[in-house]
């Protein structure tokens, strides 16, 4: 025999009472704390962030994020205090509780510029064409065979082209006046007034841009036609004439790596 026990009505309304209470006075007591000062946020980390509009990016996250507490992170905030800056392509943020966030800001920096009808077009890292970026006449110039049929690059040349550019520190950048590919030398990236960089296909190009970058700084190679760092390891700076019709075997070829 099952013996069951009733809970008196009144009780039972006292219980349900007791409980809507509790709920009520903890989830106040969680907003209270999730909107406190006790976890305001005071240390702001922006990372990712480049390029000429750098400090006024870190500068438009910082102030919307110190609005904010690590427990109420607003991402669309966040995106909003940046919205004009259109290199901004995503953010990524985390928090450092009690008092820490750290916002990555994803980018798609113009590292190019292409031609089409007449008119130039920025172009990011990945290719992407960049319509709402203004394409500055500093950015090196990517020569097409095909106009763009979509939004991004898919021209075998120019893709590999960008991913020189992608690839190229950004105090370099605007020293390039194009980059082509040339029979014989592969990819090369043109300077303004300076030598051709000979990069031959479109693999350990940072290694390459660093190979570049320290032979353009050797004094030992002063007035050289091409800097040839198809061997980043092995790099040579060439006193030749027009670049695109000197090879790195020659007798002006002066070495320049060891």
């Amino acid at each position: 025999m099952t013996l069951t026990r009733r809970i008196a009505p009144g009780r039972l309304r006292l219980v349900l009472a007791i409980t809507v209470a509790l709920v009520v006075v903890l989830g106040g007591a969680w907003l209270w704390v999730r909107n406190s000062s006790l976890v305001a946020v005071q240390r702001v980390s922006v990372v990712g962030e480049s390029g000429p509009d750098a400090v006024a990016i870190r500068s438009a996250l910082t102030s919307a994020a110190r609005s904010m507490t690590t427990l109420n992170v607003r991402a669309s905030q966040l995106r909003t205090a940046v919205a004009s800056f259109p290199e901004v392509k995503n953010l990524r943020v985390s928090t450092q509780f009690p008092h820490g966030i750290r916002i990555q800001v994803i980018e798609q920096l113009a590292v190019a510029a292409v031609d089409v009808g007449g008119r130039r077009i920025a172009v990011a890292g990945d290719g992407t064409l960049l319509h709402d970026v203004s394409a500055s006449a500093s950015l090196p110039l990517i020569p097409l065979t095909v106009p763009p049929g979509g939004p991004r690059l898919t021209e075998p040349a120019a893709a590999s082209a960008v991913a020189v550019l992608a690839a190229a520190p950004y105090q370099l950048l605007t020293r390039v006046a194009q980059v082509s590919t040339v029979a014989g030398h592969g990819l090369v990236a043109q300077l303004h007034g300076g030598p051709s960089i000979y990069f031959g296909d479109a693999s350990e190009l940072r290694a390459k841009w660093a190979s570049a970058t320290a032979v353009l700084a050797d004094s030992g190679s002063a007035g050289a036609a091409y800097i040839d760092v198809t061997d980043p390891v092995r790099p040579a700076a060439g006193a030749g004439g027009a670049a695109a019709s000197t090879t790195t075997t020659g007798p002006s070829t002066l070495s320049a790596g060891g």
